[in-house]
């Protein structure tokens, strides 16, 4: 059975991370598939979840499952760790006697519990949210001043509020006046200003950096003495080669070594993903992540398709340098000696290389349809794509 998987980050007050909600298909079907009580969970869960491992799926954070009617009144959330695992009760759930009375269990087993997309609705929903930990509020679902009501008369239950679908950093803003704990949305992505930002000093060095280390005319000897002259690139080059992700029986010693093992053009990558590091250094920690998840997530779909795997890496690692820099993707790229393809893809969002960023972005989004259609136009086939996805996770969790 093939399982998409994909993440969403869930951020604190401080915009670190503090969980990801896990969103998944199974097959080519595009909801949570029904299963019933006594199946619940050998075949699904176990292959994706279980198979996998939470930890690698969520980083060792707190990891939300949505879970339906059935799987909670069969009692599935209990093969998940209750120290690692937020059980989220979707908001089409009826409440009745039989779901509080299982909710209950999972609650004096120590479980935490999250409402999913909540509207608060009366007294009917007072055991849900006397058990509840979290509530989660969804910012598209309905105006600003009834949200803000809400969270008023809840307060008094001892909830924490999560703000699900937060788009800008002004959203971001509003929710912690409001007093919301946590927040889930692609506000971290976006560029909080654009308008008469310079790229400072700092920022110019390490573009520089970039654009000798992807320079066309570029040989192995300079790019060595290139490394060797940034410590910290050197280091952690080294660290990274000797890591458990590529598990080596003996150690590489010298960036000689390690330009030999990676290749030139993995090495100019692997600059180039460490330069980045540096530019993001004051964003949250997940802008950089999701940015080497998707470099390497469309490494890997790009050499199944026959495309430059190289130019697809470094369209997933800069697809997020206007949210690093705060600037435009045409001003920040117009420095970079990078392939027009990349660039059209990047700043004019078309060309070849453009189903790519659009099939991870919607991949982001769990907007599964266009992801199947995606797949199709850059002629990949969808059974490698959670193998792939996986893949893409480890290496971001290692580097």
């Amino acid at each position: 059975m093939d399982v998409f998987l994909a993440r969403q980050p869930i951020f604190d007050r401080n915009k670190r991370i503090y969980g990801y909600e896990l969103l998944f298909r199974s097959g080519m079907s595009n909801a949570f598939p029904h299963v019933d009580g006594q199946t619940a969970t050998s075949s699904l869960l176990s292959s994706s979840f279980f198979t996998v491992g939470i930890d690698i799926i969520s980083g060792g954070k707190p990891a939300f499952i949505n879970f339906t009617e059935e799987l909670l009144l069969s009692g599935a959330p209990r093969m998940f760790p209750k120290d690692s695992t937020v059980i989220e009760i979707l908001e089409n759930i009826e409440v009745t006697t039989p779901l509080i009375t299982a909710c209950r269990a999972l609650y004096d087993a120590g479980y935490t519990l999250a409402l999913d997309d909540f509207i608060y609705q009366g007294e009917k929903q007072t055991a849900l949210i006397e058990m509840a930990k979290i509530i989660k509020i969804d910012f598209r679902a309905m105006p600003m001043a009834e949200i803000e009501k809400m969270v008023a008369d809840l307060q008094p239950y001892g909830c924490q509020f999560l703000a699900e679908k937060v788009e800008t950093h002004a959203e971001f803003n509003q929710a912690m006046a409001m007093g919301f704990s946590y927040f889930q949305g692609y506000f971290f992505a976006r560029p909080e200003v654009l308008k008469n930002k310079d790229i400072s000093a700092s920022q110019l060095t390490i573009l520089q950096l970039i654009e000798q280390v992807n320079a066309r005319e570029f040989n192995i000897e300079r790019l060595e003495r290139l490394i060797n002259q940034d410590v910290s690139i050197s280091y952690k080059l080294l660290n990274y080669l000797n890591s458990a992700y590529f598990s080596r029986l003996s150690p590489i010693s010298s960036i000689s070594q390690a330009i030999i093992f990676l290749g030139e053009q993995g090495v100019r990558l692997f600059v180039s993903l460490i330069a980045t590091s540096k530019l993001a250094a004051d964003k949250p920690d997940e802008l950089l992540r999701v940015s080497i998840i998707r470099a390497r997530f469309l490494q890997n779909l790009a050499a199944i398709a026959g495309e430059d795997s190289g130019d697809a890496f470094l369209l997933g690692l800069f697809s997020l340098l206007d949210a690093m820099l705060d600037n435009s993707m045409e001003r920040i790229l117009g420095r970079l000696p990078l392939n027009d393809s990349v660039k059209t893809a990047l700043i004019e969002r078309q060309g070849k290389l453009f189903p790519y960023i659009d099939l991870v972005e919607r991949y982001e989004q769990c907007s599964w349809d266009a992801v199947d259609e995606l797949l199709v136009v850059i002629d990949s086939p969808p059974e490698k794509v959670p193998e792939l996805y996986m893949d893409a996770v480890n290496m971001a969790n290692n580097v």
